[in-house]
């Protein structure tokens, strides 16, 4: 009797304590403590692109698996080397681009101990067959290639890069390793897609998600411009990125917490990430910002730094009405050796800020730096520098109304058609050929730039494309057969050499903005979507539909082009979105 009122004392003790254990928060558990904005899911590949060595049993990879060793040891796929310094791999395609990392599940080989594997993750199938060094190969921002040990019966989960790619090699000279699962950890912000885009075009239809899709990747704890390489927010970078976000996600904290971001670590005179541009392109962006959620508060707290910015602004202008902006003088890289081009496209850049701070400084009641604006743009458009050939000058100095948009788009944006477009400044040489009315001409280079970057397997879209390296390329998603061109790891320039090219950069979304703005033609008429014009431009399509998120709902609509030519509009609003026909 007395054993077993000990027995219960001691079993209420050990409940009790347990309860107090489940009850108390760990000090890491603090009011201070930072969650993730991100959800990881487990993706297996889907098919197996290339072995070498002694692989067997490899169709066991493109099971789904369960993330778990066990002792049963089946179902495993082996790498041997024999001792004869060849090397066993396996290259493996999870079927599209993807953040994250990769988990290993491991079987049970002879010796017990970790065996030694190298990973290389590519973003195309050869960039994985490279190693670093390789045609520009490298392990700049995201480490991609590295040697690392893998347990005995067990799992592991390594690397975060951006990839579609992975390669597995076996190190150890005399040895065998057994696979049971390799899954992809796809780490993404899970948010819906409340814009849609769809047409008879089936084309344009896959380039608008492919743009949303490339921008989602990069909607990391931060708004980045690449998930391999330039994991930065790029302020300027960011411009296409936001209006695609505008139009397929409606509001998401990354946009304000990346624009503060900015904002804290360059403290005036200096220029956002050493790029005066990019300080311009700061001020646009509060002000599209602004246009599509109407956040007064959010803008009022970027009053005092947005003033001295434009202040800052004004006194690059000089006796001659010129901009002398200091700083890194950069567009985009296609056109950074035209210095000339450089030079009007930053003036038309000086018109743009003002304008924005004009309207962003009146919404403020800061009518000091609204007449501050005002003069500049006065001065600014009294010298009007010629673009030197540039698409990317020329659109620059349409949209400040610089330059008249007919002999923009006709004498130099449409001159070639796709060629020397670039992903970046792709977006303004599009808005310029709309404000021109040549809304076809810009469905035919979005189908012919943005497209063929698809029809070499693309599943995001690149940080740049040049339609030169189109002859006799071979697929981003197949080992280069002889006789054909590697298009990522023999191309690329300035500091996208090969294979540190990277091929999911959101500024490259802008035709998925451009397609809701121009072709379905929903343009936000006043702050926070309060009204919204209706002005399709459907070119050679039959019909369009499609959604887009404001702060008030979803507004859905539909254009069916008639048989005479006419247009009929169908759409849906909601309640307080005023529509303007």
């Amino acid at each position: 009797m007395k054993k077993i009122s000990i027995l219960l004392l001691l079993l209420c003790s050990c409940t009790c304590g347990f309860s107090q254990f489940v009850n108390h928060k760990p000090a890491i558990f603090t009011e201070d403590s930072l969650t993730s904005p991100l959800t990881r899911n487990f993706i297996a590949p889907q098919r197996i692109l290339y072995t070498e060595g002694n692989v067997s049993d490899q169709e066991v990879l493109l099971k789904p698996g369960i993330g778990q060793a066990d002792l049963a040891n089946r179902y495993k796929c082996i790498l041997q080397n024999s001792g004869d310094g060849k090397k066993a791999s396996i290259l493996l395609d999870f079927g599209r681009e993807l953040h994250g990392g990769v988990e290993l599940v491991t079987g049970m080989w002879a010796g017990n101990k970790p065996l030694h594997v190298r990973l290389t993750f590519g973003e195309s199938a050869s960039e994985a067959m490279s190693v670093v060094g390789e045609k520009g190969a490298t392990n700049d921002h995201a480490i991609r290639d590295f040697q690392t040990l893998l347990p005995w019966l067990g799992k592991i989960q390594l690397g975060e890069t951006g990839f579609r790619f992975l390669r597995i090699t076996l190190e150890e000279d005399s040895a065998a390793l057994q696979l049971k699962e390799v899954r992809a950890i796809f780490t993404y912000r899970d948010i819906p897609y409340l814009g849609s885009f769809k047409s008879n075009d089936e084309r344009l239809n896959k380039i608008w998600e492919t743009g949303a899709y490339t921008v989602h990747l990069n909607m990391q704890e931060y708004l980045w411009d690449g998930i391999k390489r330039d994991r930065l927010v790029w302020v300027g970078d960011m411009h296409p990125e936001v209006s695609t976000i505008n139009t397929v996600f409606g509001y998401n904290e990354v946009v304000p917490k990346s624009l503060d971001l900015a904002k804290e670590i360059t403290p005036l005179p200096g220029w956002m990430n050493g790029i005066s541009a990019y300080s311009m392109w700061w001020i646009i962006i509060q002000r599209d910002w602004y246009q599509h959620h109407g956040d007064l508060a959010y803008l009022k707290k970027q009053g005092p730094y947005l003033a001295d910015l434009l202040k800052l602004l004004a006194t690059k202008i000089d006796e001659k009405n010129s901009e002398h902006l200091d700083g890194t003088r950069f567009l985009d890289w296609p056109s950074s050796e035209n210095a000339p081009a450089v030079h009007a496209g930053l003036q038309a850049m000086m018109v743009l800020a003002f304008q924005k701070g004009k309207e962003l400084s009146t919404v403020l009641n800061d009518q000091a730096t609204a007449a501050l604006c005002t003069d500049a743009i006065a001065r600014l458009k009294k010298n009007i520098p010629d673009p030197h050939g540039s698409k990317q000058a020329a659109a620059l100095l349409s949209l400040a109304e610089l330059m008249p948009a007919e002999k923009a788009a006709h004498e130099i944006l449409n001159v070639g058609g796709a060629k020397d477009f670039s992903t970046f400044y792709g977006y303004y040489m599009l808005q310029a050929m709309a404000k021109a009315g040549d809304y076809q001409q810009a469905l035919n280079i979005i189908k012919t730039y943005w497209g063929a970057m698809l029809d070499l397997g693309a599943t995001t879209f690149w940080e740049d494309f040049n339609m030169d390296w189109l002859p006799n390329a071979a697929r981003i998603d197949e080992l280069v057969p002889p006789g054909k061109q590697d298009i990522h790891g023999d191309y690329g320039a300035y500091c996208y050499e090969g294979f540190r090219h990277s091929l999911c950069h959101g500024w490259a979304s802008g035709p998925t903005a451009w397609l809701t703005e121009h072709v379905l033609g929903i343009q936000v008429a006043a702050p926070g979507c309060a009204a919204i014009q209706l002005k399709p431009h459907l070119g050679d399509l039959k019909v369009v539909e499609g959604t887009f998120p404001t702060p008030k709902g979803v507004l859905w609509v539909k254009h069916t082009k008639l048989a005479n030519g006419q247009i009929k509009t169908e759409y849906k609003a909601p309640k307080g979105v005023r529509i303007i026909q």
